[in-house]
C-alpha cells in the first residue's frame, strides 16, 4: 500500500527531475546530441544553489545555478564546434572538469548542509501549507515546458530543430550551426542545473555525488514519456517528458516499497531504459515474424 506521503514525494520529485528530462529532450531529441555533461551540470546546479542559499539568497540561487549550467554547456559546445571533438567525448571532458569546479563551489567540501537555511519551499510554507513543495516544483516544471514549446517555434528555435535534423542542409542555408548548437547546449544545461538547484533546496543538502547517473534517470523519464504520449505536436512531446518523469518516480517509489535495496535503483533505471528502448523493436520484430 502506497501512502499519501509517498505519492506526494513521487509527484514532487517527478516535477523536479522533469527538468532534466526536458533538458535531454532538447539536446538528445531536438539537437541529436548525446550530451554527457548532464551529470556534472546537475551537481553544479546543486552546489551553486546551496552556496547562494546559505549566503541568504534562496530565490537568487535558481538563476545563478542556471547561468552556471549555461556556462558549462558553452564549454561543451566550444569543444565540439571549435576543437572538433566528438560530442560524447566533449561532454565527458567537461563533466570530468566539473568535478573539481563543483568541489570548489562548495568550498572544497563534499557536501553543503542547509538545515538552518531558508529555501524557496520554506518561504512558501506558510502561504501554501501542505502543498508548499509540490506547487512550486509543478509550477517551475510547467513554466519551463511552456517556455520550450514557444521557444522552439521561434526563428532561433526552428534553426536549432533544423540543425538536429540535418546540419549540412542548415549550413547550406547560411545558418551558423556552431551558434545554434551552442545556444541549444547552453539552454539544455541551464535546465539541468535548475533541476539540481531546486533539488538541493528541496532536500536541504548538496552533495558532490548527487548528479551521478542523471543521464540514465533523464533518459528513462524521457523514453517513458514518449511511450505514454502519442507522436504529434511539440506540446505532446514536452508534456510526455514531464509525465514520464513523474511515472518514473512512481516506479522507483514502488520498488522502494518492495524493500529493494537503495543501491539497486541505478540498476532498475538501466533496466527501465533498456526495456523502453527495446520494446518497440521487439514488438515490430514479433509482428514481422507473424
Amino acid at each position: 500500500m502506497i501512502s499519501t506521503a509517498v505519492i506526494m514525494s513521487a509527484l514532487e520529485l517527478g516535477c523536479i527531475y522533469a527538468l532534466v528530462a526536458l533538458a535531454l529532450f532538447l539536446s538528445f531529441r531536438i539537437l541529436n546530441i548525446a550530451d554527457m555533461t548532464t551529470d556534472g551540470t546537475f551537481t553544479l546546479g546543486c552546489a551553486v544553489s546551496a552556496t547562494v542559499a546559505v549566503a541568504g539568497h534562496p530565490i537568487l540561487a535558481l538563476p545563478a545555478a542556471m547561468l552556471a549550467g549555461a556556462a558549462a554547456g558553452s564549454i561543451t559546445a566550444l569543444l565540439q564546434t571549435k576543437f572538433r571533438i566528438p560530442s560524447i567525448l566533449a561532454g565527458i571532458i567537461t563533466n570530468t572538469g566539473l568535478y573539481t569546479v563543483n568541489l570548489a563551489v562548495m568550498g572544497f567540501s563534499s557536501n553543503v548542509n542547509m538545515l538552518k537555511t531558508d529555501t524557496i519551499f520554506s518561504l512558501l510554507k506558510e502561504a501554501l501549507g501542505t502543498g508548499h513543495k509540490l506547487i512550486p516544483a509543478a509550477v517551475i516544471a510547467l513554466a519551463v515546458g511552456l517556455f520550450l514549446i514557444f521557444f522552439l517555434k521561434t526563428r532561433l528555435g526552428l534553426s536549432i530543430r533544423a540543425t538536429g535534423d540535418n546540419a549540412d542542409m542548415v549550413r547550406a542555408s547560411s545558418i551558423n550551426t556552431a551558434f545554434t548548437i551552442t545556444v541549444g547546449l547552453m539552454l539544455s544545461n541551464s535546465l539541468t542545473a535548475l533541476s539540481g538547484a531546486v533539488l538541493a533546496q528541496y532536500q536541504k543538502t548538496a552533495d558532490i555525488n548527487l548528479g551521478t547517473g542523471m543521464v540514465i534517470i533523464g533518459l528513462a523519464s524521457l523514453i517513458i514519456g514518449e511511450t505514454l504520449m502519442p507522436k504529434g505536436k511539440m506540446w505532446l512531446k514536452v508534456l510526455g517528458a514531464i509525465l514520464g518523469s513523474i511515472v518514473y518516480r512512481f516506479i522507483i517509489a514502488i520498488a522502494l516499497r518492495m524493500d529493494l535495496p537503495s543501491e539497486c535503483l541505478k540498476l532498475i533505471s538501466a533496466v527501465i531504459v533498456a526495456l523502453a528502448i527495446g520494446l518497440p523493436a521487439m514488438k515490430a520484430a514479433r509482428k514481422g515474424g507473424n
